[in-house]
């Protein structure tokens, strides 16, 4: 039985995110007792809303990975670990024996949350579920045994509900996504430390000054400020930081322009397409539960990458990250498959500043540190957990392989030490209790009396 369910399931995530996720999003609708013409066409909407993010996005990593591929080769390192980027995990996570109890665990979860009033997502990303079944995944090889896998996913589906709850307000202001939130594991997390680092960042004198959000540079330098500009100039620094020639140089700075030109336009699609849901959902809580009107719809992180803090923030990391896979001691990993991604860690930072990107990059700088150090010991653990489902290695990787956000991810790795009763890991829970609650003293002073944000940077 769970094989059939395993296959049934693999055969419906086959279908992509770019299908199945209309698929949900319309049964949902009529669900809500949306009108079905109209529950068809905000599904399609939504499915060429993400048919669009997703070109823009794999024009973005068609032309940053091989740009990357090139200014890792100039560093001429030659780490054990391959960076195979995260569609791999993906897979992984998917094929192994504890994602067909993973997945719908986390639809009750999240379904009985809503009910108690323990979260305001409704997290319709059931790509993404993904996430939740590798950290089960991982904990299942590490320890051997299946509940605590299961259990490992059920804190992660909690705990990133609960983030996302948290996000939703700045999510909403300051990306322009009204009703949304955006449970993706690998950003999420990085909420919290963004904030501390902000406020850090806020009480050094000097550095507290330097600004550089998209309206304040476009303020300053006109039309060089502008978002595409931007694009256009950090491609042809990273096309020179690669060593292209002129036309190559060239091409990559007009793609890049491209991307965050084009990527807000297809948001704004895709918004088109939810709010007739957005608003079923609201309109029906509303009529059972009067109090309820704070639902969000959790959607994947790419809908952020929109902003162009962002995407800016993101091709800056990308040099800064080769250069710390090349200086740091006892870094194994060599940062290449992720490295077109970095805008998924990088939202949430920049998020929380304010699309200030100074202090994002400085923000993100130990954030990646901690990233290396950890993808290059988890290593052996996701190439075990790869083999047992007889993962097709990529060629040239078959000894250790990982992804160095995904496989890299901070909360991931907690949980893995923590189900091994690592003495470190437990005596972290207090400290990192600590550092949330403060955290979240923090983000309540960005909200008035009647509990809205306030306009704060």
């Amino acid at each position: 039985m769970g094989q059939q369910i395993l296959e049934a399931f693999q055969y419906i995530l086959s279908f992509g995110p770019t299908v199945m996720l209309p698929i949900v999003v319309f049964i949902l609708a009529i669900c809500f007792r949306v009108k079905p013409a109209k529950a068809l066409r905000s599904s399609v909407i939504i499915g060429m809303g993400f048919v669009g993010i997703f070109l823009i996005f794999n024009l973005l990593i068609e032309s940053v990975g091989p740009a990357a591929q090139a200014m890792v080769d100039r560093t001429g390192i030659d780490l054990p670990v391959v960076d195979t980027g995260w569609p791999p995990l993906a897979a992984i996570a998917f094929a192994s024996p504890i994602a067909p109890f993973v997945i719908p665990m986390v639809v009750l979860l999240n379904i009985a949350m809503i009910m108690l009033r323990w979260t305001k997502t409704v997290d319709i990303d059931l790509w993404n579920y993904w996430h939740f079944a590798f950290a089960g995944a991982l904990v299942y090889s590490a320890t051997g045994n299946f509940f605590l896998g299961l259990l490992a996913a059920a804190i992660a589906t909690v705990t990133i509900l609960k983030m996302a709850d948290w996000s939703a307000p700045y999510i909403q202001k300051r990306f322009n996504l009204p009703g949304i939130s955006l449970p993706t594991l690998s950003a999420v997390i990085f909420f919290p430390v963004g904030v501390l680092g902000n406020k850090i960042i806020g009480s050094i004198p000097g550095v507290r000054n330097l600004k550089a959000d998209p309206d304040s540079i476009q303020k300053r330098f006109g039309v060089f400020g502008e978002p595409m500009m931007i694009g256009l100039i950090l491609g042809i620094i990273i096309g020179i930081l690669a060593g292209y020639d002129a036309d190559g140089v060239l091409k990559l700075g007009m793609n890049l322009g491209a991307v965050m030109l084009i990527m807000p336009r297809m948001v704004r699609i895709l918004m088109e397409g939810l709010i007739p849901l957005s608003d079923a959902i609201r309109a029906l809580l509303k009529k059972r539960f009067p109090d309820r009107d704070d639902i969000t719809i959790g959607l994947d992180i790419a809908v952020s990458i929109g902003n162009p803090a962002v995407i800016s923030t993101a091709l800056l990391m990308t040099p800064i990250t080769i250069l710390l896979a090349v200086i740091l001691p006892g870094n194994k990993i060599i940062p290449l498959g992720d490295l077109s991604t970095l805008t998924v860690p990088m939202a949430m930072i920049v998020l929380a500043c304010g699309g200030n990107i100074i202090r994002s990059i400085i923000i993100g700088i130990p954030v990646i540190i901690a990233n290396l150090y950890i993808a290059s010991y988890l290593a052996p653990l996701v190439t075990q957990v790869a083999k047992s489902i007889n993962f097709q290695f990529p060629e040239g990787a078959s000894e250790l392989v990982n992804s160095f956000l995904d496989g890299g991810n901070p909360f991931r790795y907690w949980m893995v030490m923590l189900s091994q009763g690592n003495i470190y890991a437990i005596g972290a829970i207090p400290v990192v209790g600590l550092v949330i609650w403060s955290a979240y003293k923090i983000t309540k002073k960005d909200f008035d009396e009647n509990g809205k944000l306030k306009d704060v940077s």
